[in-house]
Order: C-alpha cells, then sequence, then structure tokens
C-alpha cells in the first residue's frame, strides 16, 4: 500500500504538472475526511504520509482551550484536563491520539478521490495563473468567450479572465468571439470563477496604451505623470520629459496624429487632451483646463485647492459640458478647482476681506483705519499678527514700536483665550460624554441649545430635555440622574 501511494503522487504530479508536495497534502486531507467518518460526532483528525516510505499515521486532535462554558468536547479540550497529560501544554496548542490505520472502503475512497482531484484542480489553476502574472504584462489582448450576466470572459492564453460589465466603455457592446484588449486590473483570488479581473475603464489603460504606440516612454526619455478619464467620451493625460530636445505633446501625437489616434480607436473614440506637467501646481492647473484661457489663479495650499477667474466667455469652456472639462482637471492635477469669473472672484474677494476686517477689529480692539492697514500689508490671521518676525512688522510706516507691540500682544491673547474657550468646550463634550446612554446625536442638539456641561443637564427637566433630543421620557429621566449623580457623592 505504501509503494502504491508513491506511485499515485509520481503520476499525479506529472499528468496534472503540479508538485509532489500538493498531492501528498491533498491524499492527507482525502485520508483524514475518510477516518472522521468513524466518529458519530465531530471530529478533527490529522493525518501524515511518510513522503520516502509511503507510511502513514492518523491522529485524533483536540484544540486546547480555558472557557468552560463554550469549548466543544469532540474537539476542544480545557486546559485543566489537557495539563494532566503534558504540563508544558498552553492555550492554543493541540492534544493528539494516535488513531489505528483505516481503509478507505468503496465510499471513502470515492471521497478521497473528490478531496485529491479538487485540490490537484486548484493548485493547477494556482500554477497555470501564477505564470501568467510572472509574464509582468499590465494589458492583455484576449478573446471573449461567453458572455455572464453582463460580463465578459475573456480567454487569454491558458487564463479566463473576467471583464465586468462597469469596466466596460460606455456603449462598447462585446459579442462572443470579439477580440478585446483591456488593462490587467486586479486578481481576485477570493472568486470561485475567473480570477483575473480586466478594465477598460481605468486610467491605467490609457497609460499603458500610450507606453505601447509611444517608445519613448518604454525607452524612459518621456514619462506620463497622471491620467483622468471620463471613459468613451474625453481623458487627459500628463506628460513631461527631461530632455529639452524632446517635445512631450508632440511626441506623444505621433505624425499626423498618428499615435493618439491609435489610442483614440482602442478606446471607443474617447478624445485626448495631452497637458504638459509642470512642478508649478499652478501652471499644471492651468495647462490642465485647456483650452479654456485663464486670468488669473489664487493657490489655497492649505485647503489644496484653487480658485481660477475665467472671462464670462470663457466660462462654459473651462466647465465643459456637465463639469466635465473641470473635473477631469481636479483628477488629473490632484487640486480642488473652483471655477469663478472675475465679477464672482470679486465679490468673494471683498467679503472675505470685511471677515478679516471684521476679526482685526473685535479681536484686536482697534478702528477699521488700523485694521485696514493691516489688511493692505498682507496681514490675513491673528497668528500672522502675532508671530510674524518683530522686524517685518516694524517696517509698516504707518505703525511705530510701541503699536507694533501692543498689536502683537493683542493678538497673542486673543488666541491664548481662543484656545482655552476651545479646551472648556472639548473638556464639557468629553464630561457629558462620560454619562451613560449619551449618544453623539444627543451631544450636538443639546449644544445648540446651548448646554454644554453636566450641571447645565442636570438642572434640565425631563421634558425640557425630550423636546432638545427626542429622545424617550424613560431614558431622559435615566440619563438627568445620572448627571446628577455627582451633586449626591
Amino acid at each position: 500500500m505504501s509503494r502504491e501511494i508513491l506511485l499515485l503522487v509520481d503520476a499525479l504530479a506529472r499528468e496534472k504538472n503540479v508538485a509532489r508536495e500538493v498531492v501528498f497534502v491533498a491524499l492527507e486531507q482525502a485520508r483524514a475526511s475518510a477516518t472522521k467518518k468513524r466518529f458519530d460526532e465531530e471530529a478533527e483528525v490529522r493525518v501524515v504520509i511518510d513522503r520516502e516510505s509511503g507510511a502513514y499515521d492518523a491522529f485524533r486532535r483536540w484544540e486546547v482551550v480555558s472557557d468552560e462554558d463554550f469549548y466543544e468536547p469532540g474537539i476542544q479540550i480545557l486546559i485543566d484536563h489537557a495539563v494532566k497529560r503534558d504540563p508544558n501544554l498552553s492555550i492554543g496548542d493541540f492534544v493528539e491520539e494516535p488513531l489505528e490505520a483505516v481503509e478507505f472502503g468503496r465510499i471513502g475512497a470515492q471521497a478521497a478521490k473528490q478531496v485529491i482531484l479538487q485540490r490537484i484542480r486548484d493548485a493547477e489553476r494556482e500554477q497555470i495563473l501564477a505564470d501568467f502574472l510572472d509574464r509582468g504584462e499590465n494589458i492583455v489582448l484576449g478573446q471573449v468567450k461567453r458572455m455572464e450576466r453582463g460580463d465578459a470572459i475573456v480567454e487569454c492564453g491558458r487564463v479566463e479572465a473576467r471583464l465586468p460589465r462597469d469596466q466596460m466603455i460606455p456603449k462598447e457592446n462585446l459579442r462572443t468571439g470579439d477580440r478585446v484588449r483591456a488593462f490587467l486590473w486586479k486578481v481576485d483570488r477570493t472568486a470561485r470563477g475567473p480570477q483575473v479581473i480586466l478594465s477598460r475603464t481605468c486610467p491605467e489603460f490609457i497609460r499603458a496604451l500610450f507606453a505601447l504606440e509611444v517608445p519613448e516612454v518604454e525607452q524612459g526619455t518621456l514619462e506620463i505623470k497622471s491620467a483622468a478619464r471620463d471613459p468613451g467620451v474625453r481623458a487627459k493625460i500628463a506628460v513631461f520629459t527631461h530632455d529639452r530636445r524632446v517635445d512631450p505633446i508632440g511626441t506623444c501625437v505621433g505624425v499626423r496624429g498618428s499615435r493618439v489616434q491609435a489610442v483614440t480607436s482602442e478606446l471607443g473614440g474617447e478624445r485626448v487632451d495631452i497637458v504638459l506637467w509642470s512642478e508649478d501646481a499652478a501652471q499644471f492647473v492651468i495647462g490642465a483646463l485647456a483650452p479654456a484661457s485663464v486670468q488669473s489663479i489664487v493657490v489655497d495650499e492649505d485647503q489644496h485647492s484653487m480658485e481660477v477667474v475665467v472671462e464670462e466667455n470663457e466660462l462654459a469652456i473651462a466647465i465643459g459640458r456637465s463639469g466635465q472639462n473641470v473635473r477631469l482637471a481636479s483628477e488629473l492635477t490632484g487640486w480642488q478647482i473652483n471655477i469663478m469669473t472675475p465679477e464672482e472672484s470679486a465679490k468673494k474677494s471683498d467679503e472675505e476681506r470685511d471677515q478679516v476686517l471684521n476679526v482685526f477689529m473685535t479681536r484686536l480692539d482697534v478702528d477699521e483705519e488700523v485694521a485696514g492697514i493691516l489688511l493692505n500689508e498682507g496681514f490675513k490671521s491673528l497668528e500672522e499678527v502675532a508671530y510674524v518676525p518683530l522686524n517685518e512688522m516694524l517696517e509698516i510706516p504707518d505703525f511705530d514700536e510701541g503699536t507694533v507691540n501692543e498689536l502683537r500682544n493683542r493678538a497673542r491673547n486673543a488666541l491664548l483665550t481662543e484656545a482655552i474657550a476651545k479646551e472648556e468646550v472639548v473638556e464639557s463634550e468629553q464630561d457629558i460624554h462620560s454619562i451613560e446612554g449619551v449618544t453623539q446625536a444627543m451631544v450636538e442638539a443639546l449644544a445648540a441649545n446651548n448646554i454644554n456641561t453636566r450641571d447645565d443637564l442636570a438642572e434640565l427637566a425631563v421634558d425640557e430635555l425630550v423636546e432638545m433630543t427626542q429622545i424617550s421620557e424613560e431614558l431622559a429621566r435615566d440619563v438627568i440622574m445620572k448627571a446628577r449623580a455627582h451633586w449626591f457623592e
């Protein structure tokens, strides 16, 4: 019998082109599955086959656990009993007991055969997939083998891949037998069917297509920095080169547009805008918004956004149909882009100026003239007034040293007061949060009614709390009593 097992392992390994170890593991699982049928209760069995002789040993095993209320006697053993067998055992270890050799029998042999074949099929499939992925191709060309609920199953050599409906270009109508090119998007090892998932809509696909059409990309002379797509309609790619002799946009377009037309044709007529990438974010955004002409641009580093001003007659071009142009430009550059006309920009600027002016007048306790001087000198926040180097503020012609020092002190005091107030709010919110039964929604509703501390809550009547938070009377009564508990400690 031992010799027969070794001959079977060698034969299956050669026939299915899988490692001998895979067959051994499958056989061990099949033996374990057949041996379990000896027991009326649930049992865990481990089988070990000697790789040299073919002899095998079987063991019944129990996992060592500590919880008496939830343990399963068939497959688990309590730690107190386990240490009596072996003092070195700990929770999570296994207690094993040798079993006599069991012949398969007709039913057991059939079950074992199914286990072995399934494991070998899985290993064979995994090997084919590994060989396919080792080729390192990010674009695959295959033939549609069949359609499944709108998804296309594409045959790529020995591998079947899935092209989901939502990863096809809109209005694309693939049929069985069609040749299709797609990007190797991801591998789903949990799927029961084809594990390779393709995409024709992801931005990486257009980058890979240009890499195929433009040899300079493969050579490293030209680099595609980013891409954004509205699949089947319009796309933008950003290109860059360190070689001044190379025109990156012209290189991607090709002679008489041959290269970009080849990509457009593959993408179902998708129009492609080629943009010159720039380290200067504002310049990059201006290029990405083409063909619209930009009048001015304001960069907000903190919000990672830009306000782009265009003339009224350029507004529709800058935004594009259904916001397509500005959306693609935003995806391409990674910046949030807000398009506005000169009138809108001026109105917003005036509103922001009035807001900052009011903050300076209120928080620094100065008149409009002094606040206006600070604004005109480029100060936009209390932090800048408080912490800009002293010598820079002394350069303001209208301020002497005494005025500057006074303004700086007032700004710092205002910031300190604000920080203390925020800390008190946080502490009070945490104080209310600590009461059992109080939710975040209740905290927000209470804050809206100026109830910010445990004592504020404790002083409420039940009907007042119900009205503010829309909770039940029973819960309101319970929460108020818990808020008052510290009064009696």
